[in-house]
């Protein structure tokens, strides 16, 4: 009991399902290791780790109506899911925290599906991964059990449905980071290709959930990949939730009112 947190303990203790296990963020990893390591063996073609190759068009490109979210005349984004019969209640309890945050602060809102052509099929695959944006139709959002149940990853990969890119691959990432090539297999470069992306005029965030760690795609442990700078001993990687920023450009990617994106200032 020397670690023991009463305040941590107690919430848990009011929050959690009813006969379940709780399972503690070790958070001795960032965010790219343990998606990278979840993924390792998956049969899934995936680009960047974690984003599944779309069936009818370029998967770098979505911040165009066609493959967003549609808002509803209300002012809502209401977005559709299912969630497999895989997942335990407790998994179902840590992807309704997740997505209780961008209820918080959006204009978002996850809706469980009823006859909605375009949702989002929650399922436990070889892998966390996702479509980039609204894909039509049935689009997967994988979620293992054995790696991918961690509040920053789940936002992490709904933030992909969203349409939001990996930070480190942004257009003008060269002023912020420092991509270490002769650290990175060859094989594996195209991951840092960086993306034409729409930043809504929003400032590069060394927090963001959708930024990778330092080591992402090294070929040697230890070896950075990926150096901010001019301080190269900036936090990246993170995976505890949604920054500031991150929360700001979904208000602004979706035409959330003034009045939600003023209660981030």
């Amino acid at each position: 009991f020397a670690n023991f947190d009463p305040p941590v303990f107690l919430l848990r203790t009011c929050l959690a399902p009813v006969g379940v296990q709780t399972v503690e963020d070790p958070g001795d990893a960032d965010i790219s290791t343990q998606i990278l390591s979840t993924n390792n063996n998956s049969t899934e073609i995936l680009l960047e780790g974690d984003l599944l190759v779309p069936r009818t068009r370029n998967a770098m490109f979505c911040w165009s109506n066609n493959c967003l979210w549609r808002k509803s005349a209300d002012g809502y984004v209401r977005i559709p899911y299912v969630v497999s019969s895989a997942f335990s209640d407790w998994d179902r309890w840590m992807m309704d925290r997740a997505m209780q945050a961008f209820h918080d602060s959006t204009c978002l809102r996850f809706v469980p599906r009823h006859d909605e052509y375009d949702f989002i099929s929650i399922e436990n695959r070889d892998g966390c991964f996702s479509s980039l944006g609204r894909a039509g139709g049935a689009q997967v959002l994988s979620l293992n059990r054995q790696g991918c149940l961690y509040h920053g990853i789940i936002q992490h990969e709904i933030s992909h449905a969203l349409g939001f890119q990996h930070e480190q691959n942004r257009s003008d990432r060269d002023q912020y980071v420092r991509i270490n090539w002769d650290n990175i297999n060859p094989r594996m470069a195209y991951n840092f290709h960086k993306q034409y992306t729409n930043n809504l005029d929003t400032p590069y965030d060394y927090s963001s959930i959708m930024h990778y760690g330092r080591t992402a795609f090294s070929v040697q442990y230890g070896k950075d990949s990926i150096t901010p700078i001019p301080d190269p001993t900036v936090q990246i990687g993170q995976r505890q939730g949604l920054s500031r920023i991150d929360i700001l450009r979904i208000n602004r990617l979706y035409g959330c009112s003034e009045a939600t994106e003023t209660k981030l200032d």
